[in-house]
């Protein structure tokens, strides 16, 4: 099968409201740069877009909460965004913005042309409105009771407490965040994107033709989803914040934060165009494109059918692959931001790459953590113990092992250069190791190429765990043992020592090759220690056994990884605690503030007994109600008072029973 001529991937585009975590890292950023780096190792044409997806009711919630601007915040968190990826090695080609005019013009092109062409379809609706702000209500301005835990920490779009999602009509007691009090439905109009008269494409698209190839959670959420009877989705809404719609007869309306932030994927790729004199239309328009996104699994429905939809709609290629990961769980509970239950990237980088002298090394211990634990299948969790347990008995005790031994021998019984290979003396077991080093660069390329990057992991560390056996069994510290008269190793010896330590050598640069995509800093500093170029890092070097030159001096040895110790576990759990309760307090002080918001306004005069005996008070039969026409809360009534009949006249109706 030929390759494509070139490839995008795209990562999530993350919401610029505040610091990510490592559970986002897990999900759809380390995968991704993990495939690319491979892909780049053999020279194919790959470009990496993501960037900070900055509109939506998220950002001016997060100012609020930090008393600013909206602007403000996602100027502040782009920046500290695309820092933290940058410490943590993730390689984007493009981090672009989706406040950027380029991005602003290619939104509104691209619902401008859907919207002339009929693709697009109005309706009226009714949706929670504050009286007191003056506004219609976002899902995530609206809280109150979750009808399937009774949680009361339950928004209009997700309970945070069980993470089901819902909608504000399901919401038990809905208030504003925005005041505390209670909304009332007002009617307004806006645009859909009518998905249900796509259902037959999707059907055959990705229940048939990517039904074994795609991840088994993607195709069957998908199926969920199509078979369940697709429903118009609105591509527009009620806000200040966002990219103004088009259109003359849409004032105070804004395209849907969902239907713009995936655009933003084709606007960071014109960008990246324009910065390097490229022509962007290939890679969106050319089916020789392979077009792959990773995301977390609660992007499916957004990358898999909706954002779909839309491509094939406007005439571009649609993604070859979409590897959705699950989510990673945090010391046995769900991570959350909103109960500070998380460890984010920022506070991992300051804790352990800052500390460090360069830092790589801590960078690729938590890069190996986190794709050794990804959550490819089904939902994984990040321990601190497991952290350390995956540094210390793997990269430390098996890699970093294999590799320091290899040089401290070299040094100490081949002078420090690397030994000649006798061919003439190679034995079942020298063979075995060439063979595993072959058989084990085509699986792991395999691998990566399937989107199975903790397998592919596996196979590089059980690489070097064949070194440490193959070692074991040559024991070249013992042959060095046998010397002739003059007190010179023997050169039979020295010929074992010789060929054993030529392939944990040759082993080793493959090592190098092979971890590049996983541990980019590793695959570097084992470069400097053996002298060599960028240059072997490259894939079609993998395999080959003639990477180091016969008498070429390299490098002392150097410690690769460094052992984690007990007390910084112990303060790391420590930390983490400790923000859940600050976060149970934060949560305790806006409760009750929205009680305080809530409290009745005083009560008028009190009237005197005097004034109360004026009031005639009946009691009556209901016998006929009949609905107001156009009213859906309005009865005419008939009362039967006993001694006459009267027109209850027109009540206004919130309940009724017979």
């Amino acid at each position: 099968m030929a390759l494509p001529k070139r490839y995008l991937v795209t990562s999530a585009l993350p919401y610029a409201n505040g610091l990510k975590h490592v559970g986002h890292l897990a999900g759809a950023y380390i995968p991704a740069d993990i495939y690319v780096r491979y892909l780049r190792a053999q020279h194919r044409d790959v470009v990496f877009v993501c960037g900070s997806d900055e509109h939506g009711t998220a950002i001016p919630i997060q100012a609020m909460k930090e008393n600013t601007t909206p602007r403000a915040i996602i100027d502040k968190y782009h920046e500290a965004m695309k820092e933290d990826f940058a410490d943590l090695a993730i390689s984007f080609d493009i981090y672009h913005r989706t406040s950027e005019p380029l991005h602003h013009e290619t939104a509104q092109e691209f619902f401008t042309y859907l919207h002339e062409r009929g693709e697009l379809e109005t309706k009226e609706t009714e949706q929670y409105y504050d009286e007191s702000a003056n506004t219609f209500l976002a899902d995530r301005y609206i809280k109150g009771t979750c009808p399937n835990c009774g949680s009361d920490r339950a928004f209009g779009d997700q309970c945070e407490n069980c993470g089901t999602s819902l909608s504000p009509d399901e919401l038990i007691n809905p208030v504003s965040t925005l005041s505390g009090n209670p909304p009332v439905k007002k009617k307004t109009t806006h645009w859909y994107l009518p998905l249900g008269r796509h259902e037959e494409f999707l059907t055959k698209w990705i229940l048939q033709e990517h039904k074994e190839d795609w991840r088994p959670t993607v195709v069957g959420q998908c199926k969920s989803w199509i078979e369940g009877g697709l429903q118009s989705r609105a591509v527009t809404r009620d806000l200040d914040w966002g990219i103004k719609v088009p259109l003359k007869d849409a004032d105070g309306k804004v395209l849907y934060v969902w239907f713009d932030a995936p655009i933003g994927y084709i606007s960071a790729t014109k960008q990246w165009a324009l910065d390097h004199q490229k022509d962007w239309k290939p890679y969106w328009y050319d089916n020789d494109t392979q077009l792959v996104h990773f995301i977390g699994k609660d992007n499916i429905v957004f990358h898999c059918i909706i954002f779909p939809v839309m491509l094939k709609l406007h005439g571009n290629i649609l993604p070859t692959n979409v590897p959705a990961n699950e989510f990673l769980n945090l010391e046995g509970d769900k991570m959350s931001t909103s109960r500070n239950w998380k460890l984010d990237m920022r506070d991992y980088i300051t804790d352990f790459v800052k500390k460090e002298n360069g830092g790589g090394q801590c960078v690729d211990m938590l890069r190996y953590y986190l794709t050794q634990i990804a959550p490819e299948t089904k939902d994984s969790e990040f321990t601190w113990k497991g952290f350390q347990d995956a540094v210390n008995s793997e990269l430390g005790s098996i890699f970093g092992n294999f590799e320091n031994r290899t040089f401290v021998l070299m040094h100490k019984l081949c002078k420090g250069k690397v030994p000649p290979l006798h061919t003439n003396i190679l034995d079942d077991t020298d063979q075995q190791l060439i063979d595993k080093i072959k058989e084990t660069a085509k699986l792991v390329g395999d691998l990566i190429e399937q989107y199975k990057f903790r397998d592919a992991l596996y196979e590089v560390i059980d690489l070097a765990r064949a070194g440490n056996k193959y070692m074991q069994k040559k024991e070249p510290w013992i042959r060095a043992r046998q010397v002739d008269e003059n007190g010179q190793v023997t050169a039979e010896a020295q010929a074992s020592i010789d060929n054993c330590l030529h392939l944990c050598l040759q082993l080793t640069a493959n090592l190098a090759i092979l971890a590049n995509p996983f541990l980019p800093f590793t695959a570097k500093e084992m470069l400097h220690k053996m002298k060599v170029v960028d240059k072997m890092l490259e894939w079609k070097n993998a395999g080959q056994i003639k990477l180091l030159s016969v008498g070429y001096s390299l490098r002392e040895p150097k410690v690769l990884f460094r052992q984690i110790d007990d007390t910084e576990i112990a303060a790391q759990v420590e930390k983490l605690k400790a923000g859940l309760v600050a976060s149970q307090q934060d949560a305790a002080n806006d409760k009750q503030e929205i009680a305080e918001k809530k409290e009745d306004k005083p009560l008028k005069e009190e009237i005197q007994f005097d004034d109360f005996a004026k009031i005639d008070l009946r009691v009556g039969t209901i016998t006929q109600a009949e609905k107001v026409p156009k009213a859906d809360k309005l009865l005419k009534l008939e009362v039967d008072l006993g001694f006459e009949k009267k027109n209850g006249g027109i009540r206004h109706c919130t309940s009724f029973r017979t």
